[in-house]
């Protein structure tokens, strides 16, 4: 098998686990799929293409699905149900899943059977990446840390904006639009914290 069949075969079945996750906290909340596309701005009929497995989202419209369902990006690579594996999750199990639109490689580090509030991502953003995630306050406090391992980001929070060299690290809540950007010409390495405390005060 080539590497193309390779990389083909763990995006689909990167895609299958999206859709059983979501489906799974859809059905959670009691959700209809009308009910989710008005509560996070993604069409009905993409959310039906997701959950059956059948369409590569971006990361952008995961972010969306993932606030409306008041859970981390990070979560909808999750296992849909606990993983046996214990508390290590080896390099070789960990998940890694390309966002089609701006070329950036997410890996989930963190082992997904713990029950932990924080989990563990290392992205890899191409030489002139950007993302930008129009969703503002959710219905849970989403804080996340990240930490240049390589390279530089811009991280814009609203209006502010910060350049992040290697060996830097911001600390953020996600209440505002948020925008990644690499306005370099080498690859960015830089691992994420993001932990959720509950439900946001308003």
């Amino acid at each position: 098998m080539d590497i193309a069949s390779i990389m083909a075969d763990v995006a689909s079945s990167l895609n299958h686990r999206i859709a059983e996750r979501a489906r799974g906290l859809r059905a959670t909340h009691g959700l209809s799929l009308d009910a989710l596309a008005s509560r996070s701005g993604v069409s009905r009929s993409m959310i039906s293409l997701i959950e059956r497995g059948e369409s590569s989202p971006t990361a952008v419209v995961l972010e969306k699905l993932a606030a409306a369902l008041g859970v981390p990006l990070a979560s909808l690579f999750d296992l849909p149900a606990p993983s046996p594996g214990g508390p290590v999750a080896r390099r070789e199990d960990q998940p890694e899943w390309r966002d089609p639109a701006s070329g950036y490689i997410r890996r989930n580090v963190s082992p997904p059977g713990v029950a932990q509030p924080m989990q563990i991502v290392e992205v890899k953003f191409p030489p002139g990446g950007r993302v930008a995630f129009d969703t503002g306050a959710r219905g849970v406090r989403v804080h996340q840390q990240v930490w240049v391992l390589e390279g530089a980001i811009d991280i814009t929070l609203g209006t502010e904006r910060h350049r992040l060299r290697r060996g830097d690290c911001l600390a953020m809540l996600l209440d505002r639009p948020t925008m990644f950007h690499n306005p370099t010409r080498k690859p960015a390495r830089y691992a994420v914290v993001v932990a959720a405390e509950g439900p946001a005060r308003r």
